[in-house]
């Protein structure tokens, strides 16, 4: 195990009532408010009513930015630090999924400097300061709700990257399973495979003597996987929404990654896929990860096989580790197309025109991956494998 410091400050209220006491949330740290929300689906389940009801009989004045995008656009982030700095607001409210928080996180760090925000994420500059910001969130899948990252698209330059500093942590983040209720099956699928391929990330390690954190990931993955079915069957199924969206703040908040190396190879390729086509992340994580994990199976076919037997019951009594290993991989594929998600490059309509640019942007910083490391040539051919 490596060595370590952790220290999460986010403050997480679970459940059906913990929507209450929103004002005093706030007011801890400020009261001018940007209110921050996706589409009009908010307001359709009946979640924008009530963040304003909750607000209504506050000192609290709230200014609005709706209608930021799945993968998130750099225009709509720019949007909001024009409204911060316009009105001097303190604190950003996001009410949605992780676009919406991974949008706020952006303008949060934009607000309070002169520098272009896109720089931030071309690593020209490192966060040194942002707004505070609390969260409500409505679709589990990215963690964003107790973590320090954000991701935002460049659609005009077609670039998806990221930022991460302790300092964007929502203060707060309220976490009602109601309020996943009424996401399309199709969305909550992808969630969910968001959701194992953090976990993927961090679980499959070149670090050795990790059985705690281990057994943490492999819970999030079964429960993940279990909860997956149900809410498939019965999609206003509390207790299913319930656990999925624990299991998302789990598999992102920093604990299963404490003492280990982590890769996020597989998410650097996705997002060059989404940055061009603009499809679901999740989708795209359910074409890349199988094949990332066929490619660099032979860096360490002892975590391949662990995750097989543990996670997948796989009976290894008559196999090879190898074998044993591959059977998982399969098993994993398998799973993503059974529960409706694609598995090839040709199932969201998309051909090899761009795969060597695709190629060439997720190196662009230098080699990617922890397990093992992936130069332009490697992710070259993940991408064809993936056709």
């Amino acid at each position: 195990m490596l060595d370590f410091e952790f220290q999460n400050s986010t403050k997480i209220k679970f459940g059906k009532n913990s929507l209450n006491n929103l004002s005093d949330e706030i007011l801890k740290y400020g009261n001018k408010v940007l209110l921050t929300t996706g589409s009009s689906s908010v307001k359709k389940i009946g979640l924008y009513d009530k963040v304003k009801n909750e607000l209504k009989n506050s000192p609290i004045e709230i200014y609005e930015l709706n209608g930021i995008e799945p993968n998130p656009k750099l225009t709509s982030v720019n949007q909001g630090i024009e409204i911060c700095k316009q009105h001097n607001i303190d604190f950003i409210l996001a009410v949605g999924g992780g676009s919406v928080i991974d949008a706020a996180k952006s303008i949060a760090t934009g607000a309070v400097t002169d520098k272009n925000i896109w720089d931030f994420y071309l690593q020209k500059y490192s966060v040194e300061k942002a707004l505070p910001l609390g969260a409500i969130l409505t679709l589990a899948a990215t963690g964003t709700e107790m973590n320090g990252n954000s991701v935002v698209t460049n659609w005009k330059t077609k670039e998806k990257l990221h930022i991460g500093s302790p300092l964007l942590r929502p203060k707060f983040s309220i976490l009602n399973p109601e309020n996943t209720f009424s996401v399309p099956i199709n969305h909550t699928i992808y969630g969910c495979i968001d959701i194992m391929a953090h976990v993927f990330e961090q679980y499959f390690s070149s670090t050795k003597e990790t059985p705690l954190q281990d057994k943490i990931c492999e819970s999030v993955l079964k429960t993940t996987i279990e909860n997956t079915y149900r809410v498939i069957k019965k999609p206003r199924d509390y207790d299913a929404r319930a656990n999925i969206m624990w299991c998302g703040t789990m598999a992102l908040n920093g604990i299963i990654a404490l003492g280990k190396a982590s890769d996020w190879a597989s998410h650097e390729i996705e997002h060059q896929i989404s940055a061009i086509y603009d499809i679901s992340h999740g989708a795209g994580l359910a074409i890349v990860f199988p094949n990332w994990m066929e490619y660099v199976l032979d860096s360490n076919i002892d975590i391949f096989k662990q995750y097989a037997v543990n996670v997948w019951n796989i009976d290894d009594s008559n196999l090879s580790d190898r074998e044993t290993a591959l059977k998982g991989i399969y098993k994993t594929k398998e799973f993503f197309k059974e529960i409706g998600a694609p598995t090839t490059l040709d199932d969201v309509d998309i051909d090899d025109e761009n795969l060597e640019v695709m190629a060439k942007n997720a190196a662009r910083f230098g080699d990617i991956g922890g397990l093992k490391k992936l130069n332009e040539n490697d992710i070259l051919k993940i991408l064809k494998k993936s056709l």
